[in-house]
């Protein structure tokens, strides 16, 4: 039983981000203990629907704190280009990664063997303590430290909770922070899908009418994970459709590009929503990954976002820590809020741009975009600066991430 232990450290959420934060915290000679409502299991068998393209800042981020080396490699895929096209127009563009002289872009990985990783790496630490299938009951703010009391009774204190419990965020909704939020009007089908030709390590995007289809290259050469963004009517017709018909329908929108497509998985669809909550610190608290945000999957950046907030709480955390000062009062978190705030508003934008410009078939638009796509695949200059984009790499990156 764990009645009334203190903690340095509280991270409410066991996915990709809270177990990140917690080894970098860990790694700083912080107690931490992690209340995760579920349990981490090995990645076995046919391909999980869920996957990230996890970008080089990322990767830097998983290799620092000692978990990449626990991915297992027979499930992720590196991969070198990136070609994306507008589908009634004349616009495309193309990255390779030896343009830069770099071996891949980044890697297509499942989400579970992410989590898998780093619950591995979690485990070997002393001052983590990882409370698996427990949810909390009861959360409390006091002026030095937080109470939390899980369903089983017990209890615990931390000096700051940190919730990465995911967009519908139990902690974010008990301290009543207000969330700013728009419906994206569309829905996201998720399926594995096999290709008639291979998929030769490339992430495919096509800008349709209604909305981005992404194929991300999986473990197998004929392999893809599919992310189809429609409108919710479109999303419930092709998930109402048989087999044949959707393989058919995919096939079409995606110009054949890799040739017959043929369903391997169920299909699923999840509506698209953007979230911002008003406030991603607070005296004791800190949200973190999708607890704070949720962008667009138009470009598969939400997860590398999360990342980002881990390697910049574990960051400033660490130095607040370091220097002797208060790592839960929020005059001491402002600086953090700030800085994750910013980085997350400037993604939600970027990315409500592109889907703004990509939809519809107005033609002054499909000018505009398509000029666009041209102008960065033929200027090498410009296309450099969004190869480095797509990679993660900017000027202001935490020092993990670096």
């Amino acid at each position: 039983m764990l009645s009334s232990q203190a903690y340095d450290i509280a991270i409410v959420g066991g996915g990709m981000v809270g177990l990140a934060t917690a080894i970098g915290l860990a790694q700083a000679d912080l107690n931490v203990v992690v209340i995760d409502a579920g349990h981490t299991d090995a990645v076995v068998g046919e391909p999980r629907l869920r996957v990230s393209a996890i970008n080089k800042a990322s990767q830097r981020l998983l290799e620092n704190l000692g978990a990449w080396t626990y991915l297992d490699t027979s499930r992720a895929t590196p991969y070198q280009k990136m070609a994306v096209w507008d589908k009634d127009g004349f616009g495309k563009i193309a990255f390779d990664a030896n343009s830069i002289s770099e071996t891949s872009l980044g890697a297509i990985i499942e989400n579970d063997a992410i989590s898998f990783a780093l619950a591995k790496r979690v485990a070997e630490f002393d001052n983590i303590t990882h409370i698996e299938n427990q949810r909390l009951e009861r959360i409390a703010f006091g002026e030095r430290e937080a109470w939390l009391t899980l369903a089983n009774g017990d209890n615990v204190s931390a000096a700051l909770v940190i919730a990465a419990d995911g967009a519908n965020s139990w902690v974010r909704e008990q301290c009543k922070i207000p969330l700013t939020f728009w419906d994206y009007g569309h829905h996201a089908i998720v399926a594995t899908i096999r290709t008639e030709m291979p998929h030769l390590a490339t992430a495919r995007q096509v800008f349709l009418k209604d909305g981005p289809l992404a194929f991300l290259p999986l473990y197998e050469d004929h392999l893809c994970s599919i992310v189809w963004s429609v409108p919710p009517e479109r999303a419930n017709e092709l998930l109402a459709m048989d087999k044949v018909q959707f393989e058919r329908n995919l096939t079409a929108a995606f110009d054949g590009r890799l040739g017959i497509c043929q369903l391997e998985s169920e299909r699923q669809a999840f509506p698209l929503r953007m979230r911002y909550a008003r406030h991603f610190a607070r005296h004791r608290l800190v949200l973190a990954g999708d607890a704070a945000h949720t962008i667009h999957p138009l470009a598969g950046q939400g997860v590398n976002l999360g990342f980002l907030d881990a390697a910049s709480i574990i960051e400033v955390i660490s130095e607040l820590q370091q220097a002797g000062k208060d790592i839960g009062d929020y005059a001491q978190l402002r600086a953090l809020e700030r800085w994750r705030k910013a980085d997350a508003m400037e993604m939600i934008a970027a990315m409500e741009g592109f889907k703004r410009l990509f939809e519809g078939t107005n033609p002054l638009k499909k000018a505009i975009r398509d000029l666009g796509l041209n102008l960065v695949d033929n200027v090498a200059g410009l296309k450099t600066v969004f190869i480095q984009q797509a990679m993660g790499n900017k000027s202001a990156l935490p020092k993990l991430c670096r």
